[in-house]
């Protein structure tokens, strides 16, 4: 396992630069000047110039890569222009926020998606089967900003039934002691039911918005591996044993459907990262996505780069859990490597 997991690390090194350097070249290429935007309207062209040299943006493009790296290295991700803090806090302060979204849609994706598929499966034709293709086809189809304005328009505005879209908490409600960064686990922490039911309002809508997104995959694959387990030699011996149902289809076939669920499930979690931009948008989420949006706009190149190289890692830390998963379901993975 220890040979597996550090094998899987080296071969992430090439990647990880290969990101950071076409992180680099891109932002570069963005339309507008950050020493401008940091200026302002008024400015004149030497106050611009000046801006331009303390940022070290006068420097050719190779100089700035050194240095970027150099600063990298010493755990240094620049600062943000627009809010005058190291890149670093920026990104500690707004991950746990995108992380507790990111989790809790997918925790509601896989507690749809997983038992629609496997009841899809276990009876195709049905009227279930039926509903299951609507359902996909309509997560497929719509678009995840879409869905978070009309489940606003809907819920909020016409219903009254959500809070309002606007961060994490209620305007009334106090934040909890900073633990986790996760407001649901430190307001379980400290013991505050209050904070705990106000964070879970909050979450609700925009993790069903991005579930709704990721339910398609996820159910599809699940049917379609849990169709060809069932059709398989040992499901019908099985049956022939006298076996229940419950233990055939839970027991014998959803274990060995399990893997093709999994990989499904690593893609989707990346899909959600990258939905996960415009629905804090939508809803105000003060996550990092959104912190990647105000950059972007602002030619802010630290902020993006920090963005760009948080997901990075975060994908290689997932690659690496799923391969970890696959050698638990399946010890047979584990051999063959």
């Amino acid at each position: 396992m220890l040979r597996l997991i550090s094998k899987r690390l080296v071969s992430a090194i090439p990647s990880i630069i290969g990101v950071l350097i076409v992180t680099f070249l891109l932002t570069r290429a963005l339309p507008g000047d950050p020493a401008v935007y940091f200026a302002g309207p008024a400015a004149s062209q030497e106050a611009i110039e000046q801006i331009r040299k303390a940022l070290g943006l006068d420097k050719s493009l190779p100089e700035q890569f050194v240095v970027y790296v150099k600063d990298l290295v010493r755990g240094n991700l620049g600062n943000s222009i627009a809010t005058g803090r190291p890149v670093v806090e920026e990104i500690a302060t707004r991950l746990p926020a995108s992380l507790e979204l990111t989790l809790i849609g997918l925790i509601v994706s896989v507690g749809i998606a997983v038992p629609l598929g496997i009841a899809a499966a276990t009876r195709p034709g049905s009227w279930i089967d039926h509903s299951c293709r609507i359902i996909t086809t309509a997560g497929v189809s719509l678009p995840a900003f879409f869905s978070g304005l009309l489940l606003i328009y809907v819920l909020y505005y016409l219903l009254g039934w959500a809070p309002a879209p606007l961060g994490r908490l209620d305007i009334y409600a106090s934040t909890p002691p900073h633990v986790t960064g996760l407001y649901l686990v430190d307001s379980l922490l400290a013991r505050d039911g209050e904070t705990f039911i106000s964070a879970l309002k909050q979450l609700a809508l925009p993790a069903f918005t991005l579930a709704f997104f990721t339910l398609a995959p996820l159910a599809r694959m699940t049917r379609a591996s849990m169709l060809e387990v069932l059709s398989s030699d040992f499901i019908r011996t099985a049956r022939a044993s006298g076996l229940s149902k419950t233990k055939v289809i839970y027991g014998y076939a959803f274990r060995n459907a399990m893997l093709p669920v999994i990989t499904t499930l690593g893609m989707v979690f990346s899909f959600l990262l990258g939905a996960n931009v415009l629905v804090e948008k939508v809803f105000s989420w003060p996550g990092i996505g959104t912190f990647a949006i105000e950059a972007l706009i602002a030619s802010d190149y630290a902020p993006i780069q920090g963005f760009v190289l948080t997901m990075a890692m975060l994908y290689v830390a997932l690659n690496l859990l799923i391969d970890i998963l696959y050698i638990v379901i399946d010890p047979r993975v584990g051999f063959e490597s």
